[in-house]
């Protein structure tokens, strides 16, 4: 593969020459059917100047990417199953009155069975009143013909004189309709072979209504497999046009999809994702907007597996958003370029004393899909960067499940899900940078505990491949999932592979007077059934056997949660202050806690999806602390361990994965003795969590807050201390699968110069630019101070330091017993009494880790009478 090409160019380095992005300026809005204009440009299809690929083209959706391909100037079916389709996005039948004609030739290819379906879906509806939902989900109108030669529309079987012999060749299907009495219309069908006409029918009294939406090509076969691998249906020369037709020739999707970013240490790195065109493309250009047009800055092929274009910009200087595009050029068959174009921003780092605001979302299926009103919503609130923490999508996503047979296949069965992704939420990160971490759904896992890169058993059932540790799919899928998630992060902090040869992405990510870690909290996890004996039952990360009562295995020192390499690289992040940090930030797919209850005595958390929901006001009794394994509850041994390597820099923790938003303040030896966690709510949830605890005589909850509120040990014997939970509760609101599962998103608004940060969780149903006291769940919003991260009491203090010349030093305590650093932390102006937890010796370091300059105390003791520190940095 030819290498990447960097283009040096001077414009990088001067933020004068700079395009603004415009102040509040937003992508174009969906348009509803109703809204479009009436079509004065047929559809006509292009494939017969199109090279072979796999991609349909920008105006098409295919159901599934990989079933459909171009090939010798038509669009094949390559499989023969159910509810196979293309839809067309940028025409459909409209809500006013017309005549509308439809025309395509069509073949079968391998007809088997004499209910196999050639035809079209007309009037295509999803379950949102959008034509992105029509074109994966859409029901409408099936006009066709089968293979034995029978009309079939809708639910009717009309006869013909087609023969099953004549439909082993090439014709010409033709469709038009035309309202007639009030309300209704008819549907004149016609076949023909060339210019002759072999058959036609015309079927009355069609519902208005009923062909009011989106258009698709369809290739059917009722069948109780998946698929089988012979190709089915041949189409050519498509065509739509008519009065009833409307039109939106924007409404295109590809060849770039969208493009994420990072900046770190004045390095910008962009990946873009591209559709399957195999090699019929160009590399793909980075172009930069200044003052005297664009220029282009960088050049990158597009990866064969990942379909992933990457950039890396280094010495990046800009003050102001800078305006990129990229530009993707595709050659027809007769090597005719087509230039597409995909634009974005680049922001600036954020200065460091201004307050910052993050997005905060997870878990999202694809109820709500495209979640136009999500992405309405989360771009009111303006935020300076996005952070999709795990579970970008669910195997069911896009209908069809999962396809796992060839390696080819199943990445583009992959590609077809992160493309529905982008297609919802590539606004939100349009203009501003943007974390995407994969959890275990976005590898294909109920549950991964991926035993440092292992594959899993290849043979059994799901629950006993994935109880078995390691990875069920392909080493090189699951680099490529890494790839079009995490290619645009910070360079990792370790880049050497695991097992198998797959790669890492836990890095640092220094941004503003924000400095983030982020890690793979499932990469490097023992996997329970390998650390319990077998009279456990160990079953999805559950002990089954309630007689089991031995509970060394929940602390289990022997098993891993981050391994050892992320523990390593957490030390040194925590100790790391470089770049002006104020405040540390830990990114990770789940918090380290078990927040959620089942019914008492369940050996399984199958049943949460059917669970009944409570009324506002009800608490449900019966409830036990969940043990499941999946959670960064357990093993508790390291889950200690990770919690107190992240107090040690005064660490918020925000997660997802749980389905349940919380807000936790962790405790190791006891109580509030570490940080704070956040865990958001699910965007789509599709595993509506619970925490209904059992309360005690003697529970306290927090003051003026809920009874579920307070201090806690979780089913590992975790201690928490629970300042907000959003339980599923019934809102009355529909559809009820999205807003009775406390679904939304979180804001966190950070203020480097005081140090407080701010929790928001946000219904999805609420309007931000509208809000209420019932805008956020219950609990939200929350303040805190970054001091608050490091709980614990102090013991006593050491000698008070005064820093001359220089504000916001950083601060080191180290203990002389253990030579275990305390905690590190860029104090706030010129004066700290450092605070230590045990007697003992110390040292003391205060400086400028940026100048590599330090004072360092020795010796000192703890609580006793001393005089100042003066420290000078100047």
């Amino acid at each position: 593969m030819k290498r990447r090409t960097f283009l040096e160019n001077s414009l990088l380095a001067s933020a004068a020459s700079l395009s603004i992005l415009p102040a509040g300026a937003q992508p174009k809005k969906q348009d509803s059917a109703s809204e479009l204009p009436t079509s004065l440009t047929p559809y006509l299809s292009n494939w017969h100047t199109l090279p072979d690929r796999t991609w349909a083209g920008e105006t098409l959706w295919a159901n599934r990417l990989q079933d459909w391909q171009i090939r010798s100037g038509g669009l094949e079916c390559n499989v023969r199953g159910k509810n196979r389709s293309v839809a067309l996005l940028t025409h459909e039948l409209g809500s006013q009155p017309g005549t509308f004609f439809i025309k395509t030739d069509f073949q079968f290819l391998n007809p088997k069975a004499p209910s196999d379906l050639i035809g079209l879906r007309l009037g295509s509806k999803g379950p949102i009143d959008d034509y992105r939902s029509a074109a994966i989900y859409g029901q409408g109108l099936t006009v066709g013909i089968r293979a034995d030669g029978k009309w079939v529309v809708g639910k009717k079987t009309i006869d013909s004189p087609l023969n099953s012999a004549q439909l082993n060749e090439p014709l010409t299907l033709s469709m038009s309709g035309q309202p007639t009495t009030a309300g209704m219309n008819s549907l004149h069908l016609k076949v023909l072979k060339g210019a002759a006409l072999i058959a036609e029918t015309t079927v009355q009294d069609i519902d208005h209504q009923q062909l009011r939406g989106g258009v698709a090509l369809l290739s059917h076969a009722d069948i109780a497999e998946q698929q089988e691998f012979s190709p089915s249906a041949r189409f050519e020369n498509w065509t739509v046009e008519g009065t009833r037709i409307v039109a939106d020739t924007e409404r295109t999707y590809g060849p770039v999809y969208f493009a994420q970013y990072t900046l770190h240490s004045a390095t910008v790195k962009l990946s873009a994702l591209c559709a399957p065109v195999g090699n019929t493309a160009e590399d793909v250009a980075l172009e930069l907007r200044g003052t005297n047009g664009w220029h282009t800055v960088a050049t990158s092929p597009v990866d064969p597996v990942s379909r992933i274009a990457a950039f890396r910009l280094t010495d990046w200087q800009a003050t102001t958003p800078v305006v990129y595009r990229l530009k993707y050029t595709l050659r027809s068959s007769d090597n005719q370029p087509h230039v597409y174009e995909y634009e974005g921003s680049i922001a600036p780092a954020p200065p460091m004393d201004q307050p910052i605001k993050l997005g905060l979302f997870s878990c999202n299926c694809d109820h709500g899909f495209p979640d136009a009103d999500l992405r309405k919503n989360i771009l009111h609130h303006s935020i300076d960067a996005a952070l999709f923490l795990g579970d970008q999508f669910y195997e069911a996503s896009g209908g069809f499940g999962v396809e796992a047979t060839t390696l080819d296949r199943s990445i583009l069965d992959y590609m077809r899900k992160w493309q529905q992704f982008g297609w919802s939420y590539r606004d939100v990160f349009r203009h501003v940078p943007c974390i995407s971490i994969p959890d275990d759904h976005d590898v294909y896992h109920g549950n991964v505990w991926g035993e440092g890169g292992k594959a899993a058993d290849a043979e059994g059932t799901t629950y006993a491949r994935q109880d078995s540790g390691g990875y069920k799919m392909h080493p090189d899928w699951v680099r490529m999932v890494q790839q079009t998630q995490t290619s645009h992060l910070p360079d990792p902090y370790d880049p050497t592979p695991i097992k198998q040869g797959i790669s890492v992405y836990y890095t640092h990510w220094n941004w503003g007077p924000l400095s983030f870690a982020i890690v793979e909290d499932r990469k490097f996890k023992s996997a329970p059934k390998n650390i319990f004996p077998a009279v456990a039952g160990i079953q999805n990360g559950f002990i089954t056997n309630l007689d089991f009562k031995d509970k060394t295995y929940l602390n289990a020192p022997q098993a891993e949660l981050l391994g050892p390499r992320q523990e390593k690289f957490l030390q040194a992040w925590a100790a790391d202050w470089k770049q002006g940090a104020r405040m540390k930030i830990l990114l990770s797919a789940t918090n380290f806690c078990t927040l959620a209850t089942l019914p008492e005595n369940s050996t399984g958390d199958q049943i949460v999806p059917s669970l009944p929901i409570p009324k506002p006001g009800e608490y449900i009794s019966g409830d036990a602390p969940t043990r499941d394994m999946d959670s960064n509850g357990w093993p508790h041994s390291k889950r200690n361990r990770a919690v107190d390597i992240i107090r040690r820099g005064f660490t918020l923790h925000l997660a997802g994965d749980q389905h349940l938003a919380s807000i936790v303040h962790y405790g190791v030896d006891t109580h509030e003795d570490a940080g704070f966690a956040f865990a958001g709510p699910a965007l789509n949830n599709i595993f509506p969590r619970r925490w209904w605890p059992k309360l005690p005589a003697t529970h306290q909850p927090l003051p003026g807050r809920p009874a579920y509120t307070g201090n806690f040990e979780d089913g590992f014997g975790n201690k928490i201390t629970v300042h907000a939970a959003a339980s599923p509760r019934l809102t009355g609101l529909k559809p009820a699968i999205i807003h009775d599962r406390a679904t939304g998103y979180g804001i966190v608004k950070i203020d480097p110069a005081s140090r407080k940060i701010t929790l928001e969780c946000w219904k999805r149903s609420a309007d931000p630019a509208q809000p209420t006291a019932e805008s956020q769940y219950e609990g939200w919003p929350k303040t805190i101070h970054q001091r608050e991260n490091y709980g614990r009491t102090p013991l006593a203090y050491l000698p008070s330091v005064e820093v001359k010349d220089f504000q916001d030093a950083v601060v080191q305590v180290i203990n002389e017993v253990s030579h275990e650093i305390e905690y590190t932390l860029r104090i706030q102006g010129t004066s700290y009494r450092p605070p230590v937890f045990e007697k003992g010796k110390y040292t003391l370091r205060v400086g400028d880790p940026d100048r590599d300059l330090w004072k360092e105390f020795k010796g000192l003791r703890a609580g006793r009478k001393s005089s100042p520190l003066l420290v000078s940095l100047g």
